[in-house]
């Protein structure tokens, strides 16, 4: 190969440009998804006592040592379990005659580090923090280098562990984020602190190391994709002096929100006589934070209510060690869910957390770490620079938490806008300071008197706590409404993003969520979706459509709202589709819909231009996709209604009519191939019995809070028809049943009932069905998912499918959608048993369709609910919510108090209707 003075030139080039920068050489992978095998002894607990490997990062419970501790539980092994680690390595010859560091991103708890058998510094004492060490003095260039490190999980110092170790989550030990080496020219910058506003005004202070009198700082701003930005920005090191602010003005400069995370990137350099000797790179958005007192937040001068949940970094099977792709992957979850905010509980995140959060646009609550305990005021001011030099330069960062939950040293609050160039607002979690009104899982008529009646701008960092399938989107809807439209909401952060179930390596590898301590999450260990997700991303849309019913007189415009803080209508694209359900015959037409121009804040149309015979289809679905194609939410609107869908399936009509017989007390009615047994003096369902057997449904209709009191029955022929109906009596039997038998085989059963009382937790009839015969169902209506009273939204019209299961929310299967529970909106359901199935077709609107009962879950606070019906299937018009961990169900806002039956006791009064046809011969 012949070697130009070209290419010996340009290889020279990028040496120099790599030598001037800052390099850095792992020690250990750089997430769960990849790592590096180190020696390791464990102290106390499973497999210790021994030297053998361990991924590094790790916690090591997760890895089979020592012992799995949840943040409540009394540990017997604290002061007792720490980790040894050992590892060699080798420091680049090209590294002589630099400043080396190595620097550990977080180790839990207490972190000693020696280097070839000397101490590398001071014990750290904290989880969640990056911290370094200069070892340029005990490293040996080019041979091996001993790294020893020795990590307690708990801390000697007693603060610490009232802050991180005492609390509401799991308690790891290890390394647990990347531990790498770094090489800087001996005279370098330590740290560049950048401060953007929206108007275009920027300011950066340049620390700096070993630099000399006359040396220069040169600061470039760029987009990211390389053009220039600004004129350079110089600053001149003048005697003693360790930091050099810079400052320029950049003119209408994008600026970065979560909606558009517009970001750029500033080049710094420390030159000497013009000669580069050291250079860094930052990414940063122009984007401005303005607290009205007794108003709101303010971002690039537009009011926001944050749609937030709170993140633990958590992953099944490695604990607080995760990777760029889990960043990635919730962040994309979150913003799937219409969410624009996140609070980092309880602790600092992942860098690549961040990362994310700015590339893709998330406001961001940084915490301090404190639980119902605080850090004392030394270790606290360590670790509150740590992390506000760690995370500074983030765009998404707007707010910083000092502590939670009665977690806060007071003394701290001043030293944040000390260390901090943009002096970013400080709350405290659960509490009313700085004008800011936080506290956590308020009632809905507290918080909306706080709205109504206080002064203080109320964020709740904590609401609706999500324990099992409570909270969440169960009472969503109610208080997000009111949060929307009241001036002193700032919105809030859902409890929390995901379920803590962790993989017990001491257990044969199941999943433990500690009981009801961690089984908190929208989503599942491992991301599975939960109803709420789908309830959050249709109630946080930004684009809010107005209830509209969908009548011949449908003129194809729908109203909306623009729930942007920043973005116009113009920007979306939308779809509509029409679908017919014509048996399993799908029949579909598609369109475009043309945006219109609503800005920020108002309130417009969408006009769908659909097809003359529109009317002939069953469902409309509109889809909304934002600015980066990603979809908003898909709403589906009924065309036909239930009585239409059940002309079309039930036949009535056959070639012979139906026989009764009367024994004893039952009428058993033959025809065709059915034989049904009923009670003739209750009208009670007995047996239902075809040529290939039993089915297994009856004892019902059962009037469900109101009286089974059907009475006096008698039957006649209406031609064809055979009709068994009871006798209204207003004393003795005000209920009336009426079953008819349709030569087809067809059964109808016509319940006329008054529900027990004004107050109702739920109302319709119930029938026995064994759940070990059931297999599945196939139904027309809202779903996939279960709905309660006070969590409605989320689901589609359609016709779905499900397989039996007997997940219950937050635990061990994880399979969803649940399969037990209420279901809504039912036009019909086949109910798939394991020998053969049945369909329930009704003519009204509103029907809920109940399978089983899911496990009641024990509480401590007895405000987690499961109100379910008798029986094991129901047909119902009114059921129950469900309450969260922290308040009842009742307390969730007006869906989810009790139903109200007015027409009670009024003359005259009127009886709820309840229709059902039974297929018990499989005609559909």
């Amino acid at each position: 190969m012949k070697i130009t003075f070209l290419t010996i030139f340009f290889c020279l080039t990028s040496w120099l440009i790599q030598a001037q920068e800052t390099q850095k050489l792992y020690l250990s992978g750089t997430g769960n998804d990849k790592t590096v095998n180190w020696d390791f002894f464990c102290t106390a607990g499973r497999n210790s006592g021994k030297w053998t490997t361990i991924p590094v990062p790790s916690n090591w419970e997760l890895q089979g040592f020592g012992k799995y501790n949840y943040g409540f539980a009394k540990d017997s092994s604290r002061g007792k379990e720490k980790g040894l680690y050992k590892y060699t390595f080798k420091v680049p010859t090209t590294w002589k005659g630099k400043s080396i560091n190595i620097v550990f991103e977080g180790a839990m708890t207490d972190t000693e580090v020696k280097i070839n058998g000397k101490s590398a510094g001071a014990v750290h004492e904290g989880s969640y923090y990056a911290f370094r060490y200069d070892i340029s003095t005990l490293v040996n260039i080019g041979t091996e280098n001993l790294l020893e490190v020795t990590v307690s999980k708990h801390s000697n110092n007693a603060s610490v562990n009232e802050a991180e170790r005492k609390g509401d989550f799991w308690i790891f030990g290890g390394i647990f984020r990347p531990v790498y080496l770094e090489a800087l020219p001996v005279q370098h910058i330590e740290r560049v602190a950048l401060d953007a506003d929206a108007q275009g005004n920027f300011k950066a202070n340049v620390y700096l190391k070993n630099s000399q009198l006359n040396q220069t700082v040169s600061a470039q701003i760029y987009t990211l994709d390389g053009k220039k930005v600004s004129l350079p920005i110089t600053g001149k090191i003048m005697k003693g002096d360790g930091t050099v602010a810079l400052k320029t003005f950049v003119n209408n400069p994008l600026v970065w929100s979560s909606e558009k995370p517009n970001r750029y990137k500033l080049i710094v350099s420390l030159l000497d006589q013009n000669k580069v000797v050291h250079t860094l790179e930052k990414k940063f958005g122009f984007r401005s934070v303005l607290v009205k007192q007794r108003d709101g937040v303010y971002v690039n001068g537009k009011k926001i209510k944050f749609k937030g949940v709170n993140r633990h970094s958590f992953w099944t099977t490695s604990g607080r060690t995760t990777s760029k792709d889990i960043s990635l992957l919730d962040v994309k979850l979150m913003k799937d869910m219409n969410m624009n905010a996140v609070r980092m509980s309880h602790y600092p995140p992942d860098d690549h957390f961040l990362d994310v959060c700015d590339s893709l646009g998330l406001y961001v609550m940084d915490e301090l770490a404190g639980w119902h305990g605080n850090y004392d005021t030394p270790t606290g001011t360590k670790l509150l620079k740590e992390l506000v030099a760690h995370d500074e330069n983030h765009p998404s960062v707007i707010f910083w938490i000092n502590g939670n939950e009665g977690g806060h040293n007071y003394e701290l609050d001043g030293i944040f806008p000390q260390e901090d160039i943009q002096k970013r607002p400080v709350i405290h979690a659960w509490e009313a300071f700085a004008g800011f009104d936080t506290q956590h899982y308020r009632e809905y008529n507290y918080g909306i008197g706080n709205y109504d009646n206080g002064h203080n701008i109320v964020m709740p960092t904590e609401f609706l706590h999500g324990m099992y399938d409570g909270g969440h989107g169960s009472g969503l809807e109610d208080y997000w409404e009111k949060m929307w439209v009241s001036p002193l909401s700032a919105g809030g952060f859902l409890w929390d993003f995901v379920d803590q179930g962790i993989v017990r390596t001491d257990k044969n590898g199941i999943l433990d969520t500690d009981g009801n301590h961690a089984a908190d999450g929208i989503v599942g260990p491992y991301r599975e979706k939960e109803g709420s997700y789908f309830t959050i991303k249709e109630v946080w849309s930004p684009i809010k459509f107005e209830a509209k019913e969908i009548t011949p007189a449908f003129d194809g415009v729908l109203n909306i709202e623009n729930r942007y803080s920043f973005s116009n209508i113009n920007e979306c694209t939308f779809t509509w589709k029409l679908k017919q359900f014509d048996n399993k015959n799908l029949i579909e037409k598609a369109g475009s819909i043309v945006p219109p121009n609503i800005k920020p804040s108002e309130k417009g149309s969408l006009k769908l231009s659909l097809p003359t015979d529109w009317q002939a289809y069953d469902v409309l679905y509109v889809t909304a996709k934002d600015f980066n194609n990603q979809e908003i939410f898909t709403w589906s609107f009924k065309i036909s209604l239930p009585e239409k869908i059940a002309i079309n399936i039930v036949k009535k009509e056959g070639n012979e009519k139906a026989k009764i017989v009367e024994i004893d007390s039952l009428y058993t009615i033959s025809v065709k191939d059915l034989e049904v047994s009923i009670n003739k003096f209750t009208g009670i369902l007995q047996k239902v019995k075809n040529k290939q057997g039993v089915i297994p449904f009856n004892n019902g209709p059962i009037v469900q809070e109101g009286a089974t009191n059907f009475r006096n029955f008698a039957y006649q022929f209406d031609k064809d028809n055979l009709i068994i109906t009871s006798t209204f009596d207003r004393k003795n039997s005000y209920n009336t049943l009426q079953w008819t038998i349709y030569p087809s085989g067809w059964v109808k059963m016509k319940v006329n009932y008054f529900p027990g009382d004004y107050f109702t937790t739920f109302f319709g009839v119930n029938f026995s069905f064994p759940e070990t015969a059931i297999k599945g169902v196939e139904y027309m209506g809202n779903g996939p998912f279960r709905v309660w009273k006070n969590r409605m939204k989320g689901n589609q019209f359609g016709v779905w499918q499900k397989e039996y299961n007997t997940t219950e929310t937050g635990e061990i299967p994880f399979v969803y959608p649940e399969f037990k529970g209420y279901h809504s909106n039912m036009y019909w359901c086949k109910f798939i048993g394991k020998e053969q199935a049945f369909t329930v077709v009704t003519e009204n609107e509103d029907i809920f369709f109940r399978l089983f009962t899911p496990a009641f879950k024990q509480d401590p606070y007895k405000n987690y609910q499961i109100n379910f019906p008798n029986g094991d299937i129901s047909f119902l018009q009114g059921i129950a919510g469900i309450g969260s961990k922290t308040n009842k169900t009742e307390n969730s806002g007006p869906m989810g108090m009790k139903n109200i039956y007015y027409d009670y006791e009024k003359e005259p009064a009127r009886a709820k209707e309840l229709i059902l046809y039974f297929d018990f011969l499989g005609n559909k």
